[in-house]
């Protein structure tokens, strides 16, 4: 990896104020809080109103964010919006937040990666900034994925909630965030996590396309247990790091069950986890930031402390970043 020239300097989050818990579910398909818990670690969701869409939140967690921290966003000179459920094809969600921030002079662009998109998009603020083509970027993960989910498929409708979190990436040569990074992907599996668009097709084989999340839980079960254990390993060999070294283990939240098991793989405890699910569910790219904006927030994470980011999912990519935490 080539040396950073960039830190993680701020972050704020969002969530929709309307809730929807699995007692809620439970009169919608056939399941319970029982079941819910049990299998996935998630108590309830937030879901947003029909008139805000993922530029809604996506404004709000950013301005959480230069409130909590101080800093301006008007010389932002960059603007990655990470998430898979962009308000329209284009503009992109990032412009249309550059416009409702007011900032001027200001590249935007959506990424798109998934569970994975928020390490995705700090990934590429470091490549940016240590480059010098860019000054400071605001990251933002955030999905609506109420809007593309089947509330009358139990399998899916229980995981998926709306919310967002944003951090500011800013060119730091003397103090460094980002120790080491890893970025993969495996598209053979693609089919196993899809929601449809303009071909109903994924590497040959026909899939639904309806416009709705279909996941194929056991198999991305399997691939994420076995792969993200084997990228961290090498991630922290790369940094020369070992797992004792590590303060705070922030994975994507996708499911409890799964994190344990990724734990119990790697040695890193339980207890050692930030994860945002229990009362957010899958927010896919926003459950790191969320995570992250928790722990900040309840006085978990401090700063200096050493912190593994592992983005997950759809894809099936990945993504992970060894990060020193400097935003206070």
């Amino acid at each position: 990896m080539v040396q950073s020239k960039a830190s993680i300097t701020a972050i704020g989050s969002f969530v929709p104020e309307k809730r929807l818990t699995n007692d809620d579910l439970e009169k919608m398909v056939e399941t319970n809080d029982e079941w819910i818990t049990s299998r996935t670690g998630i108590k309830e969701r937030r879901i947003t109103a029909e008139d805000e869409f993922t530029s809604t939140i996506c404004v709000k967690a950013a301005e959480e964010l230069q409130q909590v921290s101080g800093k301006a966003l008007d010389d932002v000179d960059l603007i990655i919006v990470c998430t898979l459920t962009p308000d329209h094809k284009t503009p992109s969600v990032a412009s249309l937040v550059q416009a409702s921030l007011g900032i001027s002079g200001a590249g935007a662009f959506d990424l798109n990666a998934a569970c994975a998109g928020f390490s995705y998009g700090l990934h590429m603020a470091d490549g940016m900034v240590s480059s010098g083509l860019h000054r400071k970027v605001l990251v933002i993960g955030a999905e609506t994925l109420s809007k593309i989910t089947d509330y009358t498929d139990r399998a899916t409708c229980i995981l998926f909630g709306d919310g967002a979190g944003a951090a500011l990436v800013e060119a730091d040569e003397s103090n460094p965030s980002f120790l080491a990074a890893l970025t993969d992907s495996d598209g053979k599996k693609g089919e196993y996590l899809y929601c449809t668009d303009l071909s109903n097709q994924i590497g040959g084989h026909e899939v639904d396309p309806d416009g709705y999340v279909v996941q194929n839980g056991r198999e991305v079960y399997k691939w994420a247990v076995k792969t993200v254990p084997q990228g961290i390993d090498k991630l922290l060999n790369d940094a020369g790091a070992a797992i004792e070294d590590i303060d705070w283990f922030a994975p994507h939240s996708a499911n409890m069950r799964m994190i344990e098991s990724i734990c119990e793989r790697t040695g890193i405890p339980v207890e050692k986890t930030l994860t945002s699910l229990e009362y957010y569910g899958n927010t896919s790219s926003a459950t790191i930031p969320l995570s992250l904006r928790e722990a900040q927030k309840d006085g978990r994470l401090k700063n200096g402390d050493l912190v593994l980011i592992y983005g997950f999912g759809g894809g099936l990519a990945q993504s992970a970043l060894l990060v020193r935490w400097h935003a206070e």
